[in-house]
């Protein structure tokens, strides 16, 4: 699985509204809805709160990954924001977030959705990586660097 699979440049976001994890959430929720055709906002968030409820998305060094299933989805779909400031996510290790990838993924995609969170996770470990995700100051940018296409 690459990223590329699952995000596309209209997906990602730079500076994006920081305010409270809620708020975060629901910016999700409602950029998910404009980008794609088959999710809706309040559904999507009502989703991603009841997955937060389960433990934080949120894997330290200033990165969430909010993610859920969803009944209707074709195939695994994300986004990748760039907060404005950082935000408190209850995260592993304390610290306030300012990258997210979020994903919706299908009800029956099992694995596909483990191969997923592997590559984001392998992508955001890189600490040189998340430099130039946080240094960005366009979405274009953003997405090149995600998907290694600079």
């Amino acid at each position: 699985m690459k990223i590329v699979d699952v995000l596309s440049p209209d997906r990602t976001h730079c500076n994006a509204p920081g305010v409270s994890k809620k708020r975060v959430l629901e910016f999700i929720a409602d950029f998910f809805s404009e980008h794609t055709d088959f999710i809706d906002a309040n559904h999507l968030y009502q989703e991603l709160i009841s997955r937060e409820r389960l433990g934080s998305t949120g894997i330290g060094e200033g990165i969430a990954v909010p993610h859920c299933r969803l009944s209707g989805c074709p195939r695994i779909t994300g986004i990748l924001l760039k907060l404005d400031s950082p935000v408190d996510f209850d995260a592993i290790d304390g610290e306030p977030i300012d990258l997210i990838f979020a994903l919706v993924v299908p009800d029956e995609q099992n694995d596909e959705h483990l191969e997923t969170l592997s590559a984001i996770a392998e992508l955001l470990q890189c600490g040189a990586v998340r430099q130039q995700l946080r240094n960005c100051s366009n979405s274009d940018k953003l997405y090149q660097i995600a998907t290694g296409a600079q």
